[in-house]
C-alpha cells in the first residue's frame, strides 16, 4: 500500500479565546455545530428506517418529503441553540396532579382543555410579544403590563394567573388535610372575622352579578402586609399590575378563574355552584406558604414557566 495514496483527513478546531465574548461566541459555533450534525445523523438512520419498510408510503416522493422536512427541523433547531433566548422562552408548566385528581369538583376534560389548551395560548401569545427582548420571569411583567400594552397584560397576565391557579390546588383528599397557618389565619380573622366569612364574601364577589363576563377573583396581602384583601379582576388582569385597582398593587395569596373555559363544561351556567365546590379541592398550605412569603419580601409570589 502506498502512503502517498493516503489522503490526509482535514480537521475543524475551534479554539477557545481567553476573551470572554468570543469565548462565548465560539461555544455557541460548537454547540450549533454538535447539536445540527446530531439532528442530521438522526434524520439520515430515520430515511434508512424509512426505505427499509415495506410501507406504501415509501417511493422518492415521500422520502424527498421527508428529508426535506427534516433539513427544516435541522436548520430550526440549529437557529435554536444559536440563540439562547430562543431557548429560554415561556412555557405551560406541568401539573402537580392529574388531570383527573381534582374529581368530582373539578373535571379531568375541563382541567385537560384549560391547561394544555388555554393556558398553552397564553403562553405562545406572551412568547410572540415578548420574541428578541430579554428574557425576565413573568412575575417581572405583571407591575408594568398594562403600559406595555393588550399583548403582555392579557397573555402575560394570562400566563401567570393560571401558573398560579394551577399551584393552589390539591386532590380533595389532600386538601380536607390542610388549613390555614397561625399566620394566615390571624390575618384572616383580623380582615374578614373568620374563614367562613371570608369564603362567603369571596363568593359573593365571584357572583355573576359581582364580577360580570370573564374575570379573577383574589384575596390578597396589602402593600403593608398586615392586612388581607378580597379583589375582582377583569379579563387576565391581577392585583399585581399597576393601575388596576385603586389601593395599587397588591399580592394574590389565593386566586380563582372564573372565566367560562373554567367551569363551563360541568357546571354549565352555574357559577356559584363551581365556586362553591371549588373550596373543596384549595389547598391552604400552599396558601399559607404564598401568605408567608409575601409577607416576607412584599413581593408576589414566584411561579413557574
Amino acid at each position: 500500500c502506498n502512503p502517498t495514496h493516503h489522503k490526509r483527513r482535514s480537521h475543524t478546531h475551534i479554539t477557545l479565546s481567553t476573551d470572554p465574548i468570543k469565548n462565548e461566541s465560539s461555544q455557541k459555533v460548537l454547540f450549533t455545530m454538535k447539536f445540527t450534525v446530531a439532528v442530521s445523523f438522526l434524520l439520515l438512520s430515520g430515511g434508512h428506517a424509512w426505505s427499509s419498510l415495506n410501507m406504501k408510503a415509501d417511493g422518492p416522493s415521500s422520502r424527498r418529503t421527508f428529508f426535506e422536512k427534516g433539513a427544516a427541523l435541522a436548520g430550526a433547531a440549529a437557529v435554536v441553540a444559536a440563540n439562547p433566548n430562543a431557548a429560554q422562552a415561556y412555557s405551560v408548566p406541568d401539573l402537580p396532579y392529574p388531570f383527573e385528581a381534582l374529581e368530582p369538583f373539578v373535571d379531568a376534560p375541563t382541567m385537560k382543555i384549560h391547561h394544555d389548551k388555554h393556558h398553552a395560548t397564553y403562553v405562545a401569545n406572551i412568547n410572540k410579544a415578548t420574541e428578541g427582548k430579554e428574557q425576565v420571569p413573568v412575575l417581572d411583567l405583571m407591575e408594568s403590563a398594562i403600559e406595555a400594552g393588550p399583548a403582555v397584560r392579557n397573555n402575560g397576565g394570562g400566563h401567570y394567573n393560571h401558573a398560579f391557579f394551577w399551584q393552589e390546588m390539591a386532590p380533595p383528599d389532600k386538601a380536607a388535610k390542610t388549613k390555614p397557618s397561625d399566620q394566615l389565619q390571624g390575618l384572616i380573622d383580623k380582615s374578614f372575622g373568620s374563614l367562613d366569612e371570608m369564603k362567603s364574601q369571596f363568593e359573593a364577589r365571584a357572583a355573576p352579578g359581582a364580577l360580570f363576563g370573564s374575570g379573577w377573583v383574589w384575596i390578597c396581602v396589602n402593600k403593608a402586609g398586615d392586612e388581607l384583601k378580597l379583589v375582582g379582576t377583569p379579563n387576565q388582569d391581577n392585583p399585581l399590575m399597576k393601575g388596576v385597582i385603586e389601593e395599587g398593587i397588591m399580592f394574590p395569596i389565593l386566586g380563582l378563574d372564573v372565566w367560562e373555559h373554567a367551569y363551563y363544561l360541568k357546571y354549565q351556567n352555574r357559577r356559584p355552584e363551581y365556586v362553591s365546590n371549588w373550596w373543596n379541592v384549595v389547598n391552604w398550605d400552599k396558601v399559607s406558604e404564598n401568605c408567608a412569603y409575601v409577607v416576607e419580601n412584599h413581593a408576589g409570589v414566584p411561579v413557574e414557566g
